[in-house]
């Protein structure tokens, strides 16, 4: 794919010592060879970053006491020793100046979700974006699975008919513990506190995960929402448990429910989409699998690795049928379509027409507003609730 003669340069913000996501994205990124991680202001506490850069192997010189100085350093620097793209696994209310910091330095964009603290700031980032022609990527890693691109070809390609109706699901039961005792109803987490985590804890950490899933399979936009929020942990002043109902543009209708209080299970995100010929599902717990269904006829179940699989699927797939691929390798394909563009950009190569699959900005944006209609529908006892893109 890469003419190039060295390493994508990787910079990265958040992730020190202790954080489980930034690990996640170093293995990811490093998977293929083509990523090298070689700057970073890992923690808000100069002396922590310090240290995590030192676990990393990473030159001092290149470790950094925070974002701003990171940004300024690193632009400084010739092309081709500078970063090329910063991957930013800091907290939500993070998100919007770090980003904001490394588009001004020039530097292209990976975003942990969800995009920004608030809808406003996620508008006023696609915007300096746009403005910068910088590429900017958003982690909605769940796309990154082989059968999630399959079904989404197969939705392009109509052999699901129309579309009617969109089922996803993404239940947790982790939350249902703090029920245990007083001290642990307390906020045990940077999620559950509004000054950190926004306006939603629940939907917005995971039910933007479930609307980007529907999103990106089907290629309908949700044009509005009846919701209900709830809080089940005494002391947390955000959701725990979300439900709602969906319309797409284009006459779809759906059903969207997150929840941390489902008690017993683990990470069970799960969408069925009905089209008028055949309906499909797929299970994140079980995602070398993808079942195809029909009306008069047996359903399919059709899996990773295989030669009947599409090209789409092929693309993002590393190892033969019968050994699984998951989580790590997910999150990696989102990075290797991110060295796609990167790449392209530094050789002076047009995009290709289709575009690059990858989560974009202006999916950043969708779920923002996803999260704000939400808080308001329910606020508003379940009124219908338009999207504000």
């Amino acid at each position: 794919m890469s003419s190039l003669n060295r390493k994508i340069r990787m910079g990265m913000v958040g992730g020190g010592r202790g954080a489980f996501i930034g690990a996640v994205h170093r293995m990811a990124a490093a998977l293929d060879g083509q990523i090298e991680l070689v700057a970073g202001a890992f923690s808000s506490d100069p002396e922590k970053s310090r240290l995590s850069g030192q676990d990393l192997f990473i030159n001092p010189q290149r470790v950094y006491a925070s974002y701003q100085e990171m940004a300024k350093a690193e632009a400084k620097l010739p092309l081709g020793e500078r970063i090329d793209f910063v991957s930013i696994v800091a907290r939500n209310d993070m998100h919007y100046p770090v980003a904001k910091a490394f588009l001004e330095a020039g530097i292209h964009v990976v975003c942990e979700k969800p995009l920004a603290y608030t809808l406003a700031e996620a508008k006023k980032l696609r915007d300096l974006a746009k403005k910068s022609g910088l590429i900017f990527a958003l982690t909605h890693n769940y796309t990154g699975y082989p059968m999630v691109k399959e079904a989404r070809a197969m939705v392009a390609a109509g052999k699901l008919g129309k579309i009617n109706k969109i089922v996803v699901e993404y239940p947790q039961g982790y939350a249902i513990t703090a029920l245990k005792s007083a001290k642990d109803s307390k906020i045990s987490n940077w999620r559950m506190d509004p000054n950190v985590s926004g306006i939603s804890n629940c939907i917005g950490d995971i039910g933007t995960h479930a609307e980007n899933l529907a999103q990106y399979i089907t290629g309908l936009e949700i044009e509005e929402v009846a919701a209900e929020l709830s809080t089940f942990i005494p002391g947390r002043p955000l959701d725990d448990d979300g439900n709602m109902l969906v319309r797409y543009k284009g006459g779809a209708r759906g059903i969207l429910y997150a929840s941390q209080i489902s008690t017993g299970d683990e990470n069970n995100l799960n969408i069925r989409v009905y089209g008028t010929v055949a309906s499909l599902e797929w299970h994140q717990e079980h995602p070398n699998e993808l079942i195809v269904k029909f009306a008069e006829a047996p359903r399919q179940v059709w899996r990773r690795g295989n030669s009947y699989n599409g090209p789409e699927a092929k693309k993002y797939t590393r190892t033969p049928f019968g050994h699984p691929e998951a989580f790590i390798e997910a999150f990696a394909n989102i990075y290797r379509a991110v060295v796609e563009a990167i790449t392209d950009r530094l050789l002076g190569r047009k995009a290709p027409k289709e575009g690059y699959d990858f989560p974009s900005i202006d999916d950043g944006v969708t779920g923002m507003a996803f999260v704000e209609a939400a808080v308001k529908s329910s606020k508003a006892n379940a009124r219908w609730t338009k999207l504000k893109a």
